[in-house]
């Protein structure tokens, strides 16, 4: 995915691909996996070195590429309508992640990022008044309940009729000790408008591509990557410096710095992804790449970590219940929820 910007991985690939020892079924199970199979296709394309795949690989990926443009075009478009609606009642979403980085114009084909939602982050002061508009314009949760939601970074997803994308509005980026580090006022204080669009900092994008894979989906414990946020940083790098990125950071760099050391492993020593080399990112390397030499050995240690996370959740949430009334009240009105008790029921096995 690299080898349209990096000569060195360029030459290297093509060497592969001329040995015609490519196991091609595991890479559309590990492109598709990571939502990358756009990404790899484009860069192919973009290099001339689709005439080394079979012609069939070929033609899907042509096609899957296609339909995700033509949804990017249309979660653009979306996007352009809430950011006017949103504009014209005096607030400025700032927009995140995939959506923010397709307005942002970071691609050189909108076809290459698989996006899932339109993500935006608000202050906390117009956050209840943001999440107020869309409602009133049509936006609505997926499952409407009587039970109030629990805390959480963003407002449950809002879904419009015969619009692509589903909402997410957020008031924070983390759930964790590190929410006081890396926030709404962190990253307002440089936000760019590009084309209209209110978007993070080349640098704050960085970071948040790697927060939400390190700590919001815990790859900071599982030792793993994302691809799609893999890329999306090696893109960010090549606008901005990725360690001093990481490193305006202060509790959250040592997770960040071994994100963006295994983006360096994994993307053949790109020089736009150095890192600080310390002992702790060398260890945290070394267990990243056991999943390679010591693959039984690594699934143990992901089911660890499964079970350790959910022990964990499992009595922060007890502790919140017991000392907090906040808490104990939005249990009691979740447990009276007939649907949401029925939907917990099937999960379990039971119908």
């Amino acid at each position: 995915m690299t080898i349209s910007l990096e000569e060195s991985n360029r030459q290297e690939i093509e060497k592969r691909l001329q040995s015609k020892k490519i196991d091609w079924e595991a890479v559309v199970e590990i492109s598709t996996a990571h939502y990358v199979f756009p990404a790899l296709y484009c860069n192919l394309k973009r290099v001339g070195f689709l005439h080394y795949l079979p012609q069939e690989l070929v033609n899907f990926m042509e096609h899957i590429t296609n339909l995700n443009r033509e949804r990017n075009q249309q979660i653009i478009t979306q996007a352009k309508e809430l950011n006017t609606l949103l504009l014209q009642n005096n607030i400025t979403p700032i927009f995140l992640k995939g959506t923010g980085n397709l307005l942002a114009g970071l691609y050189k084909d909108i076809a290459e990022r698989m996006v899932g939602d339109i993500d935006f982050i608000f202050s906390k002061q117009d956050y209840p008044e943001a999440i107020s508009i869309l409602i009133d314009n049509g936006y609505l949760p997926k499952r409407i309940s009587n039970f109030k939601h629990f805390p959480h970074r963003h407002y449950p997803r809002l879904i419009k009729e015969n619009k692509i994308g589903a909402v997410e509005i957020h008031s924070k980026f983390l759930n964790s000790k590190y929410d006081n580090e890396f926030n709404y006022s962190f990253v307002e204080k440089d936000m760019q408008i590009i084309n209209g669009y209110a978007v993070l900092s080349y640098a704050n994008k960085i970071n948040l591509s790697i927060v939400a894979s390190q700590i919001n989906d815990y790859g900071f414990y599982y030792n793993t990557i994302t691809l799609r946020n893999a890329y999306d940083v090696f893109l960010l790098s090549k606008k901005t410096n990725a360690k001093d990125a990481v490193n305006s950071l202060d509790t959250l760099n040592h997770p960040l710095n071994c994100f963006l050391a295994t983006c360096h492993e994994v993307f053949n020593s790109v020089a736009s992804l150095d890192y600080n080399n310390t002992k702790k990112t060398e260890a945290y390397l070394s267990y990243f790449n056991s999943q390679f030499s010591n693959p039984q050995k690594f699934k143990r240690h992901i089911n660890r970590v499964k079970i350790f996370l959910s022990i964990k959740s499992t009595l922060i949430f007890y502790f919140k219940c017991i000392f907090y009334k906040q808490h104990r009240n939005l249990l009691f009105s979740r447990l009276l929820d007939r649907s949401w008790r029925k939907e917990k029921l099937t999960q379990l096995g039971f119908k």
